[in-house]
């Protein structure tokens, strides 16, 4: 359940679109949410019990349609992923992936990502953070729901364990710009590169970026870290 206005504390870097849902992303949602979703809740997860072991925890933030969170939980069995999602044909095709290819490691919330971060995720948690592609809300006039920006960055890094990393990917050259601005004012994080990063070999190359280099279209990866 999303917050009215008036009980917001932040901007939203997101709109509800009143998009098409298929049928069969509709069944998955119906089935798979009860098994491979969780409520948001004020109150603090508790990762180790939700997954039923002890293993580094990633959170992505805005799954889309969940083949690329999909693909990297499969890669990775030895790590547990948390996304998070509000669009509904995205957490359906992201259930579907979960169920066809019997994903134990991942699980789903479908609410707002600042209010889980803030009121769901525990001070020094998680391994790391994808946050592929999120939308970079161009027109200036639009800017302000950028995801990526003070006081947001605060909150990640200080979610993420020491050495935990933040990874960011968008086609955006100007967004990735101020993505690279933002992180590097954040005191608890650290660089990894001396400006952008290579892509990472644990994120694929998802068919939209495939086509977009194709085109000439340029793709910026940010990858920091939390200092130890």
């Amino acid at each position: 359940m999303t917050l009215p206005p008036e009980q917001r504390d932040h901007i939203r870097s997101f709109v509800l679109r009143q998009g098409r849902v298929s049928s069969a992303q509709l069944r998955y949602h119906a089935e798979g949410m009860p098994r491979y979703g969780l409520p948001y809740a004020a109150a603090p997860l508790d990762l180790a019990s939700v997954f039923g072991r002890a293993a580094p925890k990633i959170l992505e933030i805005g799954c889309g349609m969940g083949e690329t969170t999909a693909q990297i939980a499969a890669a990775h069995p030895e790590n547990d992923y948390l996304g998070i999602e509000v669009h509904t044909p995205g957490v359906g095709s992201l259930l579907k992936e979960i169920a066809t290819r019997e994903l134990g490691n991942l699980r789903i919330i479908q609410h707002d990502a600042v209010e889980v971060l803030r009121d769901m995720i525990l001070p020094g948690t998680l391994a790391g953070m994808h946050i592929y592609f999120p939308d970079p809300w161009p027109k200036k006039r639009q800017q302000k729901r950028r995801l990526i920006q003070p006081p947001f960055d605060a909150l990640l890094a200080s979610r993420l364990a020491p050495g935990g990393y933040l990874h960011c990917a968008t086609d955006w050259e100007e967004y990735a710009e101020q993505m690279l601005a933002v992180l590097r004012a954040e005191p608890l994080l650290e660089n990894t590169a001396t400006d952008f990063a290579l892509r990472p070999v644990w994120r694929p190359q998802t068919k939209f970026e495939t086509r977009g280099l194709r085109l000439g279209h340029g793709v910026w990866d940010v990858l920091f870290q939390r200092k130890q």
